[in-house]
């Protein structure tokens, strides 16, 4: 069955930046197989099902490149007390989800991904399989990627690195079981990565022995880089170098890595990633609560490929975007850099570069597969429609995304999301987030906690 948009706007996000106005997409099965003036495709689609798009924009779907959904039950929370958080709890409120509570943070997640227009995320997580099958259901795009280290976290918080082989062992065999179990599934929907967690907490044998595993079955790797200023330090301390030069050291740098942030990146360091053609995970919402910015213009000239992701918290990637814009404007006080299209490009084309999905998503041109989301024009914040994508970067919510596809397949449609019982899972997740705070103040009653936790919803 062949699906025609019609009479619609389309930003194609091409080489071009092209955006066709009165224009038509036509989707059969999973893939764009035209895109042109809405009379010549619906002449050559006879058939097709058509969807009006009149008053309507249709965007390639955006893609989020670093993102950790079960960090949805710590909203209000964590964002406000630095990063590492101050708050002085020996263990995460994270880590004591039960099995079924951590299921349902993930799908909150993937419903504000899914309402934001993101149709591809990268998930990284400790036993990210145990909620794979939930994830893989929401006819999201997937790189899942099970977050590994070799440190003794218990002397960690006391400022002592030691490194286990043991751990290591079992980390790299939990991301072995995921590759053999879910890359490649669902057609190709949904892969893996690797993912040893950040420079001070993997040892350089952990850090060879992870780039030789993706190597070996062919898939990317990830790593946090430049998050914090005690990262920067603890490598100093440890290894003597910053923490770029430590991975390069260290044979990890190279064109399939993903690191995510560089926000204390010194130029040496950009120069270095640009060398070794890293891809960075510009994570500019979660940057600017905690602070910081990327120095993306710096990355891009040094020849970096630049996505984007949303990290903690929030998975609102039309958020994401205007962080991008804004917090990089005001770094380099430049009125007029980046542009909207540059910002969306990676969010999209980026971020498909970065993933290794360039080739079949990340911009809407026939062949690709058919991931996009639509937006109705007719908000008063975003009309006059003079200049779509500044309109929707600069304006744009999530509430104005209609309907958005993945694969061929709608997973929202006139506002509904199809694959997820939002009811339910909202419902499950206030509980949950209540539950799991106020577990960890039961556990720790003498943690300093300056927040009054109200009650739940019944």
């Amino acid at each position: 069955m062949t699906t025609v948009i019609a009479n619609t706007t389309i930003v194609t996000g091409d080489a071009g930046r092209t955006v066709l106005h009165d224009a038509g997409i036509a989707i059969s099965e999973d893939r764009i197989v035209s895109v042109g003036p809405t009379d010549e495709i619906r002449q050559a689609h006879p058939d097709a099902e058509v969807v009006d798009g009149l008053r309507k924009a249709v965007f390639p779907g955006l893609i989020n490149c670093h993102t950790h959904l079960l960090a949805t039950g710590d909203r209000g929370i964590l964002e406000d007390f630095g990063f590492p958080t101050r708050l002085t709890f020996p263990v995460s409120a994270r880590s004591l989800l039960s099995e079924e509570e951590r299921r349902t943070l993930a799908l909150l997640g993937a419903l504000e991904s899914i309402r934001s227009g993101a149709t591809c995320l990268l998930e990284i997580s400790s036993n990210v399989a145990s909620y794979a099958a939930d994830l893989s259901a929401t006819g999201l795009r997937l790189a899942l990627a099970e977050n590994i280290n070799d440190v003794d976290e218990a002397q960690i918080r006391d400022g002592v690195y030691r490194f286990d082989e043991a751990r290591a062992d079992v980390g790299l065999q939990r991301c072995a079981d995921l590759v053999e179990s879910w890359h490649g599934r669902h057609q190709g929907r949904v892969n893996c990565f690797l993912a040893p967690h950040a420079p001070e907490t993997c040892s350089p044998d952990l850090l060879r022995r992870s780039r030789d595993l993706a190597e070996g079955y062919g898939v990317g790797y990830t790593i946090h880089l430049s998050q914090s200023r005690q990262e920067i330090e603890a490598v100093m301390r440890v290894r003597g170098v910053s923490p770029t030069h430590y991975l390069f050291a260290n044979d990890f740098l190279g064109p399939d890595l993903l690191v995510a942030h560089c926000r204390y990146v010194s130029a040496g360091e950009i120069a270095l990633l640009g060398q070794c053609g890293v891809k960075v995970a510009n994570n500019a919402a979660i940057a600017a609560r905690r602070g910081a910015a990327a120095p993306v213009r710096e990355l891009l000239d040094a020849g970096c490929v630049i996505g984007m992701g949303s990290d903690n918290m929030a998975e609102d990637m039309v958020e994401v975007m205007r962080a991008g814009l804004f917090l990089e404007r005001v770094r380099r006080n430049d009125e007029v850099y980046p542009q909207p299209e540059d910002v969306l490009e990676w969010a999209t084309t980026g971020g498909a570069k970065a993933l290794g999905m360039a080739d079949i998503t990340g911009s809407l041109e026939v062949g690709k597969k058919a991931d996009l989301f639509v937006v109705d024009l007719l908000r008063p914040h975003l009309v006059p429609s003079l200049r779509v994508v500044s309109a929707f970067v600069h304006n744009g919510q999530p509430g104005d995304i209609t309907s958005v596809m993945v694969d061929g397949q709608w997973v929202m449609r006139d506002g509904k999301v199809l694959t997820i019982d939002e009811d339910d899972v909202v419902r499950r997740a206030e509980a949950v987030g209540h539950a799991v705070w106020r577990r960890l103040l039961e556990r720790y009653p003498n943690v300093p906690f300056p927040i009054s936790i109200p009650p739940g919803i019944a």
